[in-house]
């Protein structure tokens, strides 16, 4: 893979299983390569949907995209708190400025006060039987949701404010 220069643009694909685009988002500024994940960044992105329809991001945000970890991470920096939404998929790849991962429905939201919330079960489940997830899939699928949880509990980097911060500073300087 070629390298990935600091503040270079890529976009992100995310797919389905059967291979269909599922979303695609037009901007994610390269922060840095952790050795086992990159880190990104954006802000007010363009996202358009299988559907066609097409809106932008509202607020900045800190992503997360692992080599070998079935999740990515999404830090929100929104007004009222950090947020973030976790994405149960496959390790990412990136071909010609993309970075490309299969989404597998499962989500959890964390909010601000702590909580947080496991998101689309039921798309999950649909999509299980329509596109026939192995049973080994769906372990995978559940094992890394529980690792996930666990990580948050944990107190992982990816959930900590002050790292959030420093690499949403990073991200601003990139962008002037």
């Amino acid at each position: 893979m070629k390298k990935i220069n600091e503040g270079e643009k890529l976009q992100i694909q995310c797919y389905k299983h059967n291979g269909n685009i599922h979303r695609a988002w037009d901007e994610a500024v390269f922060i840095e390569d952790k050795g086992d994940y990159i880190v990104c960044g954006n802000k007010r992105t363009e996202v358009i949907e299988s559907s066609g329809k097409v809106w932008k991001t509202r607020e900045p945000a800190v992503l997360f995209f692992f080599k070998d970890k079935w999740f990515n991470i999404i830090a929100q920096l929104k007004k009222d708190g950090l947020y973030f939404y976790c994405n149960i998929a496959t390790p990412y790849i990136i071909e010609e400025k993309t970075i490309k991962y299969i989404d597998y429905d499962l989500d959890l939201r964390i909010f601000p006060d702590g909580q947080y919330k496991i998101l689309d079960r039921l798309e999950f489940d649909h999509h299980k039987k329509q596109m026939n997830y192995s049973k080994e899939l769906q372990d995978v699928i559940n094992d890394a949701l529980d690792e996930l949880i666990q990580l948050y509990n944990n107190g992982a980097e990816f959930f900590e404010k002050n790292n959030i911060m420093d690499h949403h500073k990073k991200y601003q300087k990139l962008i002037k």
